[in-house]
């Protein structure tokens, strides 16, 4: 697909200063400010999610499941290359926001503002190295002080003023628009009223809160408690402090605004998949934490994996509804994690809705490790990703190729075989010089779900979340660094990435969505990713269907799903649109059923959350960045990483 590229503006803005177009296009504050819950107008899409409750539903009906399939381009824009240091898509994982008729998002170097219609530029202005490839957020000011944009770059928290791009007046303690915020942050910013809330993507793992007026810290939570703070207890070492886990990478926050809640999702601690130096269960590592949202106090947690050694985050902030169960309105979060499992809960107290048990898991045989005897899996809903293998779930040449299938089973045996004894089963032991042992561990360490998290439809009761079934494989043994000083590490005969996965040439290409693009094809019978619906009223999966196709294979084998990183959203017309799956499509789904109703072929993988707006001229639009790493033999054109549009003719 060839998508028109629209001609940017001769003016470029910095954040030291420059000329701007003057046009009024800041949001106001009615648009946004609803109770603290800045949802906008019914044809925005104000914040990463749209909305606090990071439902990403909109109320739009233009776009419907009978005319979905007249969908056609609208405009592009292109975003530049990012780094791909760090990224796991190797592209933008971008998703604008649309305020009181004006889009606004990052490019690889810049913060701009586009007529959303045209993708005309309004402004762009210089930002410096390292800015979020995942999005910004909008003040909407008041009657002393105009709208602002905040987005990270690296350590910095920057604001810009909405209208012109210009660094936002007396934010900072030197008053440039800018200040530091100690630890770096990737996401996207959530605000609440006058607040900005922040995660973090290095060391130490907290939350925190800063004043979106001039910029002074206003609280922070801290993932690794200090000792004699609740949850220290569970450290059993002298040591926590210097823990480099436990981040709050996620790309966003969820706030329940009417009770002042905001919830925090935290990875697992350092190191990934060894924690004999760290013995305990480890809070508030791989949790949920609900903090009051004025001042950083505890409320409650939920720890999803204790003493993780899987590297099993929660990577994306959990979903907020309100659902009739069993005769009670319920106010649920759910939050989908690596671990394969959707945890529902009640959002007020933490405690599980369908009920959630400590059942016995595998011990790990690794000298000095003490691996939690049980770990906590939901009754309901049923697992959302393949949790366990048996022999029997090696490909076979009747589902994909001879040639997929004889290098997956090369592969077992030249691992020594491979162990897995259902959920949460431990890497094996190798002694230094011993022959390979090797666990595969579904899901690996990639998921399941990943950051791309959920989408809701309030009507249905519906959660929407895709996963993908890519094993992680081999041990964890003791290896010298270049300083002689020993360290746990995860190892496999595919080398560190340790993917259960066919590649070409594996030892070049990283073994990664990034590194492998379309040519990555897992060693376990298809399908390798879905999308599903959760009916959130009884716990029950409404429906589950493959996400993306493998074009290689003949056409009554190509629906196989597929790596995805990315996430969905939902319309009250009765669709879910997603791209996430490495297969360079963008589909739009019946949220009853699960049937595709539309796919179209993009120039990138679009591994970022695709979001609706309702543009000045009547017409509603459909968006999502297209900017993931393709195959290596089909190099995408140059200008490919670009945010996509669709509306009806």
């Amino acid at each position: 697909m060839r998508l028109r590229r629209t001609a940017a503006l001769p003016v470029v803005l910095s954040l030291a200063g420059a000329a701007w177009l003057i046009q009024d296009h800041s949001p106001s504050s009615a648009a946004l400010a609803q109770a603290g819950n800045p949802a906008g107008r019914d044809g925005d899409w104000p914040m990463y999610n749209r909305d606090l409750a990071g439902t990403r539903y909109s109320p739009l009906r233009q776009i419907t499941t009978a005319n979905v399939t007249q969908l056609r381009p609208a405009w592009s824009f292109t975003l530049g290359a990012h780094p791909s240091a760090g990224s796991i898509t190797g592209g933008s994982e971008l998703t604008p926001i649309v305020v009181d008729g004006v889009m606004y998002l990052t490019t690889s170097t810049a913060v701009v503002a586009l007529e959303p219609e045209t993708g005309r530029m309004i402004w762009s202005a210089d930002a410096p190295g390292g800015l979020s490839r995942r999005g910004l957020a909008v003040w909407p000011g008041d009657a002393t002080m105009p709208a602002r944009l905040f987005v990270t770059a690296g350590n910095r928290l920057l604001a810009l003023d909405a209208k012109s791009g210009r660094p936002a007046a007396g934010f900072g303690p030197e008053e440039n628009g800018q200040v530091d915020m100690g630890q770096s942050y990737n996401g996207s910013p959530t605000i609440f009223r006058d607040t900005v809330i922040i995660g973090t993507n290095s060391p130490p793992g907290a939350l925190r809160a800063f004043d979106a007026r001039r910029g002074v810290k206003q609280w922070e939570f801290k993932s690794i408690p200090p000792p004699g703070q609740q949850g220290s207890e569970s450290w059993q070492s002298d040591d926590i402090r210097s823990n480099a886990g436990a981040l709050a990478w996620s790309f966003s926050r969820t706030i329940d605004a009417q009770r002042g809640i905001v919830y925090v999702v935290f990875d697992a601690p350092a190191p990934d998949y060894y924690g004999g130096n760290r013995p305990g269960d480890n809070l508030y590592g791989t949790s949920i934490v609900a903090l009051d949202i004025e001042t950083g106090r505890y409320k409650w947690h939920f720890q999803a994996v204790h003493h993780d050694l899987w590297d099993y985050d929660l990577p994306s902030a959990p979903g907020l509804l309100d659902v009739m169960i069993n005769g009670r309105m319920t106010p649920i979060i759910a939050a989908a994690g690596k671990t394969g499992y959707l945890y529902i809960l009640d959002r007020v107290t933490g405690k599980p809705v369908f009920g959630i048990e400590e059942r016995p898991v595998p011990a790990s045989d690794a000298p000095g490790e003490k691996s939690s005897p049980t770990q906590p899996i939901p009754v309901k809903p049923p697992p959302i990703a393949r949790v366990s293998y048996s022999a029997e779930d090696l490909v076979t040449a009747a589902e994909t190729t001879a040639e997929h299938a004889a290098f997956c089973k090369a592969l077992v045996e030249r691992s020594g075989g491979l162990y897995n004894a259902g959920p949460f089963t431990p890497y094996l032991y190798r002694a230094p010089g011993a022959p390979p042992r090797s666990t595969v561990l579904f899901p690996g360490s990639v998921g399941g779900a990943n950051w791309g998290g959920t989408a809701a439809d309030p009507a249905l009761g519906y959660i929407f979340v895709n996963t993908m079934d890519e094993a992680s494989i081999g041990w964890v043994t003791q290896r010298a660094g270049r300083d002689g000083v020993l360290s746990w590490v995860r190892g496999s005969v595919v080398g560190s990435t340790s993917r259960f996965q066919w590649k070409d040439a594996p030892e070049n290409s990283g073994g990664n969505i990034q590194g492998s693009g379309e040519r990555a094809w897992p060693c376990q019978k298809p399908p390798w990713g879905n999308l599903l619906a959760i009916n959130a009223r009884t716990g029950d999966i409404a429906w589950r269907v493959p996400l993306g196709i493998t074009e290689e294979l003949p056409e009554a084998r190509q629906r196989t799903g597929r790596l995805n990183m990315g996430g969905p959203m939902a319309t009250a017309s009765g669709l879910v649109f997603i791209g996430a799956s490495n297969d360079r499509r963008f589909r739009a789904f019946d949220s009853r059923t699960g049937r595709e109703l539309w796919v179209t072929k993009l120039d990138m993988s679009a591994h970022a959350v695709p979001m609706t707006y309702m543009g000045k001229d009547g017409k509603q639009y459909v968006a999502v960045t297209a900017a993931g790493a393709s195959a290596l033999d089909d190099p995408a054109p140059a200008g490919a990483e670009a945010l996509v549009t669709f509306r009806l003719p």
